[in-house]
């Protein structure tokens, strides 16, 4: 069940979603009884958004399901300069036309997890932040934001202190000046919509604080300017409100990269990393990792949860936790429909019976195996078993594919081979495959030509 507003950072806590933020007691009295606006900003750096994206779009979704409201910012404008954070040389520059693109091509995914139902009163807000940067003069930057900001206190950020102390790359204004941009965000966002509490990654907590500091700093001025000072003043800042808070980095027990594998980056959309893909991601998880993901990225509650645990520590060997985060976590993203596919596949992968899968499942399961490319006239008139296996790497030489074959343990397209067989092009599923199977875990993905 979505939690109470007053749940909200207990909820994301036990989850493992909080990290830190400002003024937690004052964060909590803010966040109990009155629905408030949270956002999260996203760079369009690709045009679609990887596995590690997941978080504070989860944290988002936490944020609607508590009560709150949640606004999605697409990066339009701060895309076209580039975060520093964590990046150790400088960005290439994309065009505008690519940042229009990526920004447009994320828009499917947020719709997937957040409901953007206009009827109802906490719907999610998807706004870019080009609207409002692209309209301001460089005059007014310096005046309204710049002169906000302390250039000593700027350079302590490890962001810009790690690159200035790098002689082979340091950083360029461009760079220096997204803090400003992002935390001027924030402080738009704030007097236009009435946004008071920005997530985000642990690596944004410092991006956070500026936005905060410009709000807070910003009202003082445009208090004094209309003659506030002392009490009148207290006072008047007494009613701004702005907080922040972050998830830690998502980490692997292994130490290696999260949402990385063999092939490459998991992606939120399908046409990137296919649901099967995505599915297995999960499903392979590490028992130690599993454990720790299913409270990340489901909704499952924490009496589900404890559930799965303690049948995990029962009979670890069924993957238990596993089985749920692959189901979860796919249904969210694809929906039922392709979670279901996406597992029955998987147990035809297992079974062998990869034949009845539909064309293009049969080509999202076999993407996942390793595949070559085989001439199509070496079906013509046949092509013995034996010089399948030595062809596709599934044996040696021809005595040990005929030790393979003899013992019984190949398959292809789920048909059992022997020593004698062979295959023509009458053998192809789907006009051009052969699904090979050796052993239990051996597959390969013939591709003919």
């Amino acid at each position: 069940m979505p939690s109470t507003p007053h749940e909200f950072l207990s909820e994301l806590r036990w989850r493992g979603l909080l990290h830190q933020s400002t003024d937690e007691a004052a964060l909590v009295a803010h966040l109990t009884g009155t629905p408030r606006k949270v956002y999260v900003g996203f760079d369009p750096t690709a045009d679609s958004l990887t596995i590690g994206n997941l978080v504070p779009i989860m944290l988002l979704a936490h944020v609607q399901r508590a009560g709150h409201i949640p606004i999605v910012v697409s990066g339009g404008g701060t895309g076209l300069i580039g975060d520093p954070s964590g990046k150790s040389a400088e960005r290439t520059l994309m065009t505008k036309d690519t940042v229009l693109h990526n920004c447009r091509s994320q828009m499917r995914i947020f719709g997937k997890i957040l409901d953007f139902d206009s009827a109802k009163p906490n719907h999610a807000t998807l706004v870019n932040n080009i609207d409002w940067l692209g309209t301001i003069s460089y005059l007014d930057a310096l005046r309204d934001i710049g002169k906000h900001f302390s250039v000593n206190q700027m350079v302590q950020r490890d962001a810009v202190k790690d690159r200035l102390n790098n002689r082979d790359q340091g950083i360029s204004y461009t760079e220096f000046s997204y803090i400003l941009l992002q935390a001027y965000d924030f402080h738009h966002l704030y007097k236009s919509m009435g946004v008071t509490v920005q997530l985000g990654g642990s690596d944004q907590f410092g991006n956070i604080i500026s936005g905060i500091d410009l709000i807070k700093k910003s009202a003082a001025a445009d208090a004094r300017a209309s003659g506030s000072d002392g009490a009148a003043l207290e006072a008047h800042m007494a009613n701004v409100h702005a907080f922040g808070a972050t998830a830690p980095l998502v980490t692997k027990s292994d130490g290696t990269k999260f949402g990385k594998t063999e092939s490459g980056a998991i992606w939120l959309t399908a046409d990137r990393t296919s649901p099967f893909a995505y599915y297995q991601f999960w499903l392979n998880s590490a028992d130690a990792d599993a454990l720790k993901w299913i409270r990340i990225f489901t909704f499952l509650t924490q009496s589900e949860v404890q559930a799965l645990e303690a049948q995990h520590a029962a009979n670890p060997g069924e993957r238990p936790v596993q089985r749920a985060l692959a189901r979860e976590a796919t249904r969210i993203l694809h929906g039922t429909q392709e979670m279901e596919t996406a597992e029955a596949a998987g147990k035809a992968l297992f079974s062998g019976e990869v034949a009845s899968l539909p064309p293009q499942t049969f080509r999202d399961v076999l993407s996942t195996v390793p595949t070559s490319a085989q001439p199509l006239t070496s079906l013509s008139p046949a092509l013995s078993a034996t010089d399948l296996l030595i062809n596709t790497k599934l044996a040696s030489s021809k005595r040990e594919a005929r030790e393979f074959l003899t013992a019984g343990s190949v398959t292809v397209n789920g048909r059992k081979l022997g020593p004698d067989d062979s295959l023509t092009t009458a053998d192809l599923l789907h006009t051009d495959s052969l699904a090979i199977r050796r052993g239990k875990k051996n597959w390969h993905w013939a591709r003919f030509s």
